[in-house]
């Protein structure tokens, strides 16, 4: 017979670093599921963190950690003295990221050392060489190294943490929550964005930032941008390439509209002729997972883990590769019935994968192995 409260008298401390995305998004997602084991849970990460995505209106309470996206010693070594006093009473700790990581072992390694740490890992290292790479790859080796419990989004993270040394690893998909449903019709969305004459409408969610492959996609834009009707590609997002991509779009005219940071992404979703993901590298995508519940057909880069993710439900093009993302976007909206039948493989795909109640099944079973009986 399953245990009611599994976790009951145990402290958890979630931890994570800067995030407007997918790890935030995550880690609320689980805080109801573990205070309904029993657990007693505290979030850490940067104040902004905890005014974005409510953690604490999920059930938890919440530290403010200065932990940053990029390496900077000096605060890290703040954040780290930060972490050991906010998790001084914890029973184990839960790094989500690198970054969180990071702190989370140098911090462990000044306090109760027996104390279980898991951390997963949600994204890859950036691509390139110098020295900035080889002190990350040093800093991944310690920490997974560091680590009891390494937890990888993908298979190819699971497989590099092997390599670097990780005591115990796992693959553990990360479910993107179900949107709400949409709130306003197609025919409101797209008369908003101008697009009351019928013309395709291409849809992108994430953040501005190199691993998301923007460039590419204004790359693609740009070469359907002399067509009588050209598709509209509308970016919902914010980050650091908001300014250089506005100012390439402005100046080659081309036919790219960034909406920033949206709450209605189901709504756009919903108003779609396809969706758009031409990131560098993704472990298991929420945009990718949120296309296909949404029945919107998608266009992909093969990289990471999105070919285990979607398999044939949707269309994969290099990294990249920009004509190929053109092709592939203008071919889908030429035909209608092939864009359907993607419509529908995608659907018949999301319904294979597990929801937020399996993950955070998983996550309450995991803490219990490692802390034993409930108190």
């Amino acid at each position: 017979m399953a245990e009611r409260l599994p976790l009951q008298g145990r402290r958890v401390a979630e931890v994570l670093a800067t995030s407007t995305g997918g790890v935030g998004t995550h880690v609320r997602a689980v805080l109801p599921a573990l205070a309904a084991a029993g657990a007693d849970v505290r979030v850490c990460g940067p104040a902004a963190t905890e005014a974005l995505f409510g953690f604490t209106a999920a059930g938890a309470a919440f530290t403010p950690v200065g932990i940053s996206a990029g390496l900077a010693p000096a605060a890290d070594a703040r954040a780290v003295a930060a972490l050991r006093r906010a998790t001084a009473d914890a029973d184990l700790v839960h790094a989500h990221g690198l970054r969180a990581g990071l702190v989370a072992a140098a911090a462990r390694r000044l306090g109760d050392r027996s104390r279980p740490l898991v951390l997963t890992l949600h994204n890859a290292l950036p691509e390139g060489g110098g020295p900035l790479r080889r002190v990350l790859r040093l800093a991944e080796r310690a920490t997974v190294r560091g680590t009891d419990v390494v937890l990888a989004a993908s298979g190819d993270l699971a497989e590099n943490a092997w390599r670097q040394g990780a005591r115990d690893v796992r693959v553990a998909p990360v479910s993107a929550p179900p949107l709400p449903p949409p709130s306003r019709t197609a025919a409101d969305v797209r008369a908003e964005l101008g697009l009351a004459d019928g013309r395709p409408l291409v849809v992108a969610v994430g953040r501005l930032h190199p691993q998301k492959g923007y460039d590419a996609l204004l790359d693609a834009a740009a070469r359907w941008a002399a067509e009588p009707r050209p598709p509209l590609v509308a970016v919902a997002g914010d980050g650091p390439l908001q300014d250089r991509l506005a100012a390439r779009i402005a100046a080659e005219r081309l036919p790219v509209v960034l909406l920033g940071r949206r709450t209605d992404v189901a709504d756009l979703l919903a108003a779609a002729d396809l969706a758009v993901l031409p990131s560098v590298w993704e472990a298991r995508s929420l945009t990718a997972q949120e296309a296909l519940r949404a029945g919107t057909p998608l266009v992909a880069t093969r990289t990471g883990g999105l070919p285990g993710l979607l398999g044939d439900a949707a269309e994969l093009v290099p990294v990249g590769d920009a004509a190929a993302l053109a092709d592939a976007v203008t071919g889908l909206l030429a035909d209608p019935a092939r864009a359907e039948a993607l419509a529908a493989a995608g659907t018949a795909q999301a319904a294979t994968w597990p929801d937020e109640a399996a993950t955070a099944r998983q996550l309450v079973a995991l803490y219990r192995e490692l802390l034993g009986a409930p108190r």
